[in-house]
């Protein structure tokens, strides 16, 4: 059953308002149906769909996005697959164009990755920063997936990205959350003055326990794909998902207390009954 954390703890990004903190991809699913019923089974509000690389038909002719609520949906468009800025940039263009004929309202924004090594998948931080710029100075609201390196994140975010989202780990590596700390710094840097900044962990996720220890951290937000459409039961990683971006958020919110190194008893040691 679904925690309901309340209208006052909705993601804020650019013009969109989210009360879901999962955002989900559309990629990888053996079929339209099934990543229907996983999608449902998230509670996301929101889908990124690649413009360049994602398989928009199947063998059948049918169109992915006839299988995507747009009444329910906001459909960030990303740049998945593109190594170079003016790559990164075109298709940007080319989804901004895309969802303003259907009239879904995350036509004003993007998912940026600018990626610079075919083996790792890790992105290109220099053509990142260039395309950044030039996609912020063409009107769009950039979400820049990048490395967790804390001075990239930085630069990203003065360039004028809506929202920096460092890596947990490589793309569809299910590693999870590899270096905690440096996620703690970007935090820092990122939000330092600017609280409500939004940082959003994408990629690496496998299984629940990583979304929960990226809301443990302090980020607002997790994106994933291949940990939902790579397991064994697509519908139900889903709702484990969902359940463990809600326990994070809870936990995080509520404080953990601090780790000691030894002992702290439960019990008082006041009034305790003494022997004769």
């Amino acid at each position: 059953m679904a925690v309901d954390l309340g209208t006052q703890d909705l993601l804020q990004l650019g013009n969109h308002v989210l009360q879901s903190r999962l955002i989900v991809g559309t990629g990888k699913y053996q079929s339209f149906e099934l990543m229907q019923q996983a999608l449902e089974a998230s509670g996301t509000q929101c889908v990124t769909v690649a413009v360049r690389r994602e398989r928009l038909y199947d063998q059948q002719g049918r169109n992915l996005l006839d299988y995507l609520d747009l009444d329910r949906y906001i459909i960030l468009p990303n740049t998945a697959g593109c190594y170079t800025a003016d790559e990164a940039v075109r298709v940007a263009r080319l989804g901004r164009e895309i969802l303003q004929g259907l009239g879904n309202p995350g036509a004003d924004w993007v998912k940026l990755e600018v990626l610079g090594d075919r083996k790792t998948l890790l992105p290109d931080p220099v053509a990142t920063l260039e395309a950044t710029r030039r996609l912020v100075d063409e009107g769009f609201q950039v979400l820049c997936y990048t490395t967790d390196d804390p001075v990239v994140a930085l630069r990203l975010k003065q360039a004028g990205a809506l929202s920096v989202m460092p890596a947990g780990s490589p793309i569809g590596s299910g590693q999870g959350i590899l270096n905690p700390n440096n996620i703690r710094i970007c935090l820092e840097y990122l939000k330092d003055g600017d609280p409500d900044y939004p940082v959003i962990v994408d990629a690496g996720v496998g299984t629940a326990s990583d979304v929960t220890i990226a809301f443990e951290l302090g980020v607002d937000g997790v994106l994933l794909n291949t940990g939902i459409a790579g397991a064994r039961d697509p519908v139900r990683m889903a709702q484990a998902m969902r359940a463990a971006a809600e326990a994070g958020r809870l936990a995080y919110l509520a404080g953990r207390i601090p780790k000691r190194l030894y002992a702290s008893a439960s019990s008082p040691e006041e009034g305790k009954i003494t022997g004769t």
